[in-house]
């Protein structure tokens, strides 16, 4: 029997080779999908509400619409199997040593350059003050998407390992990337509800500009605590497990008493070891193994503990993604710095032009990574279909309809600027599917790596047919 990704997959390449070899087939085909969705809508949604979708979905044309949401997410399934393909045994070009290697660079040099460049030329000091409610929403979707993934994970009780990963997923979209190609590419469609398609596409590339930072900033902070504690967790349990077999084993094996207390505590310190070295920080500079607090009792106790948390919090915004977004921040917002790297007369132009350089990798780089390690999530993955169905459900349908009430209350309120551009990018970061970074965290902590592949790969099938109905909702609503 064929699997069920492998029959998508199947689906997703026959319709864009059709589309490219044929396409008067594709139109044909493409009407079906069109009057089926739209007898769907009407038959389900109420008749007041359907026949308003119904002239939406009809002005804007719907393959249109299809099209430029469904483009971002199959150049990354394609680049994503590419990379499958590579690490298969056939190939043997992408082994586990080489994505681990790459992954490092990207979480070094990449995703810094990626998140600087970006930054720098798109975004000013009036941009931030003017756009203050961005921050606020996108703390709002990690806030609720952790607290769903929270629910998700203790109703559907996965694997320790696991509990940070589907977390992350459910808090953490890719509002980066995606939104860059996303955006502009609504822009530039001639049926655009958005304005004037130049002013449209400048617009829209700082908002998504800033998304992506800000999205960065979250992601490499409260994402990745989220899954560096599951693999101390992971360690910690896989050290103990170790421990108890040995113990287990000593006592069949030893005739005295003596001797198994001796080994019993011989195994315990290099357990202990162990434990410790296999949880270091793979950025080299920053341990994950917490420091000792010092015993220290009464009063400055708790002077101590917020000592600690500040110290961790540091740790966490010395990360080099981090680092790139704050360095953006402050030459984007400072005139004269900004002045010395933006510009054709700018004399250290030459310092933007390759960093964006370095950055112009970061994407092709951790989709590649993606889809290496899908081969073996394919293979020895044993995460549970409920679970897929949970990241889904929070993703694409809890998360979007809370999205559209905090970004109309938000609109009465006053706190939005009037642009329905900016409205659209805030509802769609609310739909988005789960951040690639997640995937190079993974690698970085060595921890469901196969489990985080195939979660993506179902996510990103399903994103190409919830962008294009919540976007064409969004439009509606803001149009």
């Amino acid at each position: 029997m064929c699997p069920p990704y492998l029959f998508l997959l199947f689906c997703c390449f026959s319709l864009t080779y059709i589309h490219l070899c044929k396409p008067a087939a594709t139109q044909t085909i493409l009407i079906i999908i069109e009057r089926g969705l739209l007898h769907c809508t009407k038959h389900f949604l109420s008749h007041s509400f359907s026949s308003i979708i119904y002239k939406q979905i009809k002005n804007m044309g719907f393959w249109t619409l299809f099209e430029v949401a469904a483009m971002p997410i199959l150049q990354v399934l394609i680049i994503s199997l590419l990379g499958a393909f590579l690490a298969t045994n056939y190939c043997k070009l992408f082994p586990e040593d080489t994505r681990r290697s790459l992954n490092k660079l990207v979480f070094v040099v990449f995703t810094p350059s990626l998140m600087f460049a970006s930054l720098a030329k798109t975004v000013t000091l009036q941009d931030i003050i003017s756009w203050w409610f961005m921050p606020v929403n996108m703390g709002i979707t990690f806030l609720v998407g952790g607290m769903v993934g929270w629910f998700v994970v203790k109703i559907l009780r996965p694997k320790p390992h696991l509990e940070g990963l589907i977390i992350a997923t459910c808090s953490a979209g890719n509002v980066g990337n995606l939104l860059l190609i996303l955006v502009p590419a609504v822009c530039n469609e001639d049926r655009s509800p958005f304005g004037n398609r130049d002013v449209c596409n400048s617009v829209g590339l700082s908002y998504a500009s800033f998304s992506m930072a800000l999205g960065g900033f979250y992601i490499w902070t409260i994402s990745y605590q989220m899954v560096k504690s599951s693999a101390v967790k992971s360690k910690a349990l896989e050290a103990a497990e170790e421990f108890v077999s040995k113990v287990e084993a000593n006592n069949n094996l030893d005739a005295t008493a003596q001797t198994q207390l001796l080994k019993e505590r011989k195994e315990e310190g290099a357990i202990t070891t162990v434990a410790t070295k296999e949880v270091e920080d793979p950025e080299q500079h920053a341990n994950v193994s917490q420091e000792s607090r010092p015993k220290q009792e009464g009063k400055g106790l708790l002077w101590v503990n917020v000592v600690a948390f500040l110290r961790q919090i540091l740790k966490e915004l010395m990360a080099p993604p981090t680092l790139g977004a704050i360095a953006g921040f402050v030459f984007g917002a400072t005139v004269w710095l900004r002045k010395l790297i933006i510009g054709e007369g700018a004399p250290l132009r030459v310092m933007q032009d390759s960093t964006k350089l370095l950055g112009d990798a970061t994407i092709p780089c951790i989709t590649l990574i993606i889809g290496g390690n899908l081969i073996g999530g394919l293979r020895s993955s044993k995460i549970k279909p409920l679970v897929i169905v949970g990241v889904v459900c929070a993703r694409y349908i809890i998360l979007p309809v809370i999205g559209i009430w905090v970004v109309k209350a938000a609109a009465k309120l006053g706190f939005l600027p009037s642009d329905p551009l900016f409205s659209y990018v805030l509802m769609l970061q609310f739909t988005v599917p789960p951040a690639s970074n997640i995937g190079t965290m993974t690698q970085l902590f060595d921890v469901g790596q196969e489990e985080c592949s195939v979660l993506f790969l179902w996510t990103y099938l399903v994103a190409a047919f919830a962008l294009t109905t919540w976007s064409t909702i969004f439009m509606w609503i803001l149009t």
